[in-house]
């Protein structure tokens, strides 16, 4: 469900924790300034441990699961996901674009994606960390073959709350860069946002109105994010990022985002903080009303 106070309230959500000490080291820094309020942590990420006992220290920062069905490692056994966990020596299919054209083949079965992300929504939560929400790597859940098992995983692990991946027109105006095709691949798979926000009612988790900054992923900078505050109209939005400082183990990690990491975060730092209009909240906080969450 949808959550409107007719106010301006903006989850600025970082996702990627865990994954390298200099992601991790972000995220604590610009929550810290109040320049970031959430964060999606990998359960089967590199540098887990230190990045769940954060997310238990820092009550500011609202912790969800960024739940990874391509491009990783899955937290179950592969014999018992075989048909998702299809990639080289049982990870996960490598491109997102092999993953969709067999999830749409109805080659990978709901069991098997409601499986892996109950075993890593709870691998959080034995960490201690209080879920929050859920999200996925790479968007996959755009789709209803995806959205429906982790909705239920959400469900039966306590989670209230899921990422709405759909991009709003008025973002997407304020996106001087992204490309042509990537503008339009945003557009078109918006034909099913409502299916989607009729699955996150019927399922009773809250969601925004929207992501912001999925078109500007890899080149939000300063001018950008100012472009999207000036823009946003009322009601709950997530601003979608990828601060990190580079450090030798992101050299390791297999991701196009590098140097954007610390542009983002140099961003984030410098405008946040000092911004106006609007109320910065984390995904516990959309169901509390706009006095609630001021306190």
């Amino acid at each position: 469900m949808i959550h409107s106070f007719h106010v301006k309230r903006l989850i600025i959500n970082a996702d990627d924790f865990g994954i390298t000490p200099g992601v991790n080291r972000a995220i604590v820094e610009l929550n810290s300034v109040r320049a970031l309020s959430s964060t999606t942590l990998m359960a089967t990420a590199r540098n887990f441990a230190e990045a769940a006992r954060e997310a238990t220290q820092l009550r500011s920062l609202g912790t969800g699961c960024h739940v990874t069905f391509v491009d990783g490692n899955p937290l179950l056994d592969a014999d018992a996901i075989k048909n998702l966990a299809k990639g080289p020596g049982g990870q996960f299919r490598v491109t997102l674009g092999r993953f969709v054209r067999d999830l749409l083949l109805g080659a990978i079965p709901e069991s098997e994606i409601e499986a892996e992300a109950t075993g890593q929504i709870k691998r959080l939560q034995a960490a201690g960390v209080t879920v929050t929400h859920v999200d996925t790597h790479k968007h996959t859940h755009l789709f209803p073959g995806v959205y429906r098992p982790l909705l239920r995983a959400a469900r039966a692990c306590g989670v209230a709350a899921i990422r709405n991946p759909f991009e709003p027109d008025w973002s997407l105006r304020a996106t001087p860069g992204g490309s042509a095709v990537r503008r339009m691949q945003i557009q078109t798979l918006r034909k099913m946002r409502v299916g989607f926000l009729e699955a996150v009612s019927k399922a009773g988790l809250s969601t925004t109105d929207g992501a912001i900054g999925v078109l500007a992923t890899g080149s939000l900078d300063e001018e950008t994010l100012r472009a999207f505050l000036r823009a946003m109209p009322n009601g709950d939005w997530e601003l979608c990022c990828h601060p990190g400082y580079v450090d030798g183990a992101l050299d390791k990690v297999r991701t196009r985002l590098r140097q954007s990491r610390e542009i983002e975060r140099k961003a984030l730092l410098d405008v946040v903080p000092s911004a106006a209009g609007f109320s910065l909240i984390h995904f516990g906080q959309l169901a509390m009303s706009e006095a609630a969450v001021q306190g």
